[in-house]
């Protein structure tokens, strides 16, 4: 029932009231009739309580009934205004929603070319540096690293790369972290592709010696002003380098996937020699069997060379004489993300089963693990 019905009705009832308070009211007869006497006497001597308590009762009524209806108004009044100044609110909280948005894309922005110019003023000073030991007769020309090339172009902005597509270094450690406990009571643990330090700052944090090497003369700068020893140098050749035995460990996160398959091959003969009995190697990428982190990460990144199966990674390490391996699939794709099942229904029977089927299947090859690591052990 509306407003307006539920008024009018009120208002009915109440005209009702004061027409039929009077207990006893009848038709006018003869005054000498003996009916019209019986019910006088009635009205007096029986009935004369229950129509004062109904007169009573319907004034009551009669002045309660403008008030409230006064109070119903200002109500609905009151309740209008509430209703706009909440509309009024929630557009202005879309627009502030919006703003946020703009800022947040102009700070990323932001964050990206502050992070390119930074590496490109350490990499000017260091050309800069160098010509000065060159003036002062420390060094000759030939020595001064050639920065105008496209590599050191690619070092610098690389950086700002990381920040913008990969995360922040407290977001890497935090994803990173988990690894630690696989290289406990370990020693000369090695950081293929290093980076920006982060696996370095949480192996220093649990106890576990290590150093890092890495290709990119930007990046071998931020671990040294960390504190970190990092080299740059190429993994193989590097590995060639070191003592047979003398290493306690080796991690390479999101590297694997920046190698030809006859360099892999080969990087992973080397480690295991370099490796002491036991030692662990995790190698952690990019997960190609989810669709989305194929397309998303993979491909967005200019250095990758060849996407890597977990059955194939799984493969290289069994072939170089590796034991004990374990794929720990890691970075679950949102849940609330992935295409949602059809609620059962009778009505539809098998077809909300088959739907569903058909729903968990996509979800399997778009929405898995975005990442994934190969965990094994030296023999």
């Amino acid at each position: 029932m509306s407003d307006t019905d539920a008024r009018a009705r009120s208002q009915q009832l109440v005209e009702q009231l004061n027409t039929l308070w009077r207990v006893g009211e009848s038709e006018p007869t003869a005054p000498s009739s003996f009916p019209r006497r019986l019910l006088d006497l009635i009205r007096t001597r029986l009935l004369r309580r229950q129509e004062t308590f109904n007169s009573a009762a319907v004034q009551y009524i009669n002045e309660s009934v403008r008030p409230l209806e006064l109070a119903i108004d200002e109500y609905k009044t009151a309740r209008d205004d509430v209703r706009r100044f909440q509309e009024a609110l929630a557009a202005r909280e879309r627009r502030m929603e919006a703003l946020i948005d703009a800022l947040r894309t102009e700070h990323a922005e932001i964050r990206t070319s502050l992070g390119v110019l930074q590496q490109a003023t350490h990499n000017l000073g260091s050309v800069v540096s160098g010509f000065s030991r060159t003036e002062s007769g420390s060094v000759t020309p030939a020595a001064v690293p050639a920065t105008s090339s496209s590599v050191e172009t690619l070092s610098h902005k690389y950086v700002g790369f990381e920040d913008a597509f990969r995360g922040s270094s407290e977001d890497i450690e935090q994803r990173l972290r988990d690894y630690v406990p696989t290289f406990a009571g370990a020693s000369d643990v090695l950081d293929i592709g290093c980076g920006r330090g982060e696996f370095l700052a949480l192996l220093r944090e649990g106890g576990i010696t290590a150093r890092g090497i890495d290709l990119n003369d930007a990046m071998v700068a931020v671990c040294r002003e960390k504190g970190f020893e990092a080299t740059k140098a190429d993994a193989l050749s590097y590995l060639r380098g070191v003592p047979r035995g003398s290493l306690g460990g080796l991690f390479a996160a999101q590297v694997v996937e920046h190698l030809e398959p006859a360099y892999l091959t080969r990087l992973l003969e080397v480690a295991f020699e370099a490796l002491r009995p036991g030692a662990p190697i995790v190698l952690e990428t990019i997960n190609p069997a989810c669709w989305f982190a194929f397309f998303e990460s993979f491909i967005r990144d200019i250095t990758h060379v060849r996407p890597l199966h977990p059955d194939t990674l799984k493969f290289l390490l069994i072939a170089s004489g590796f034991q004990q391996i374990e794929i720990r699939y890691r970075v679950p794709y949102p849940e609330h993300d992935k295409l949602q099942p059809l609620p059962a229904s009778a009505a539809l029977g098998d077809a909300v089963d088959t739907i569903n089927a058909n729903v968990e299947k996509i979800n399997r090859l778009l929405f898995t693990h975005l990442d994934y690591a190969a965990v094994a052990r030296r023999a």
